[in-house]
């Protein structure tokens, strides 16, 4: 999965920083960068003993947000998780210094696992598919169990108030963004539709779920985790840069994603986001219900989210295009570090539209958009 350098990395200066901070890794090191991640640029290092280890670094040159990036945030809770029941990959090391290889970085174990881009898990067998499904929700919610105060969290995040900070940012974000221009055309990346009309939507405390608070993983969904090579089971959280203390079911909403766009097929703009395994008539084997899902949650986590999970899908997605626009600004600004940056950025624009579709589901007699 990993490949041609497409940011470079002082090899010299790094391989001096990791011989005085990290005596786990042999040197030499040779580099290659996977293609996976959108926001922070991820690299293979593979020490002279042949074994591999995985860096991360937020990406070259002025970045759009203070806020997003927060290699910092992962490395601190990646390292908090080591002891309990939540697997994640060992950390060796934070560096924060920007004059070693230009951004701040650290340095994790990599996983020799499986990693599946399809959440509906083709090629395996329907058990397998069911048990790898189970562990995704049992581990989320072993993490949503946790107290934040016993991992040494405590000042990870505030108490409450999860999703009008939620929506605070990524107004912040989302305009910063908006502003971006493309190197080559020139023209900016532009407004999510309707955008303000859901935010006064979400805002509104008589739609808001119940107020909870625990440690999220911030974009926890199957591609995110590492399976053992044989076995169906997690052995790895991937990508914390948007972890906190907040609401679960932001972490499960997302999760669900493949059932909700199934449940409200989305346009053709959206077409490579509908799997079609996710239909209920599609009757994938092993492959749970979504109702399945919540009910193992519920199991695990100790509260049932049933009632508010319309409200957390329509977030979701909401929030989803703002994710999206993220990546289009990057990827104006030639600073997306994924492969498949340029296809991404295109989806946007539907993700808006989709969120506001699923808002007014939830309340179809009062949403007249204000702004088309």
């Amino acid at each position: 999965m990993a490949g041609i350098v497409r940011q470079p990395i002082d090899l010299e200066s790094l391989s001096s920083y990791i011989g005085r901070n990290v005596p786990e890794i042999r040197l030499p090191i040779k580099i290659k960068q996977f293609g996976f991640g959108q926001s922070n640029p991820t690299y293979d290092l593979m020490a002279d003993d042949g074994r591999h280890y995985v860096l991360r670094k937020k990406p070259p040159g002025k970045l759009l947000s203070k806020t997003a990036h927060q290699v910092e945030r992962e490395f601190r809770i990646i390292r908090a998780l080591e002891d309990t029941d939540v697997p994640v990959p060992k950390a060796y090391c934070l560096c924060d210094d920007s004059s070693v290889i230009e951004t701040p970085f650290y340095i994790m174990e990599f996983l020799d696992g499986r990693i599946f881009e399809d959440a509906s898990l083709p090629g395996l067998s329907a058990d397998e598919r069911r048990e790898m499904w189970h562990d995704a929700i049992r581990t989320i919610a072993r993490l949503h169990r946790l107290s934040p105060a016993a991992v040494g969290l405590s000042t990870f995040g505030k108490p409450s108030g999860f999703y009008n900070r939620q929506l605070k940012t990524l107004g912040i974000i989302s305009r910063s963004q908006a502003q971006a221009i493309d190197v080559e055309n020139h023209k900016a990346v532009g407004n999510i539709p309707l955008f303000d009309d859901m935010v006064d939507f979400f805002s509104d405390p008589k739609t808001q779920p119940k107020e909870r608070a625990t440690l999220i993983h911030g974009d926890y969904k199957i591609d995110n985790l590492v399976y053992h090579k044989t076995e169906p089971r997690i052995i790895g959280m991937l990508d914390w840069e948007m972890s906190t203390i907040g609401h679960p079911l932001s972490d499960l909403s997302n999760l669900l994603t493949p059932f909700t766009f199934a449940l409200q097929p989305p346009t053709q703009a959206l077409a490579s986001r509908i799997n079609n395994a996710f239909f209920p008539s599609a009757a994938t084997p092993g492959l749970p219900s979504r109702s399945e899902c919540v009910q193992w949650y519920a199991e695990v986590a100790g509260w049932n989210p049933s009632s508010e999970r319309g409200w957390g899908d329509a977030f979701g997605v909401f929030r989803n295009s703002v994710i999206m626009q993220g990546i289009a600004a990057r990827y104006a600004l030639r600073q997306a570090s994924s492969a498949r940056a340029k296809e991404h950025a295109v989806e946007m624009k539907p993700f808006g539209e989709y969120a506001w579709r699923l808002v007014t589901e939830l309340t179809p007699a009062s949403r007249s958009p204000s702004k088309l």
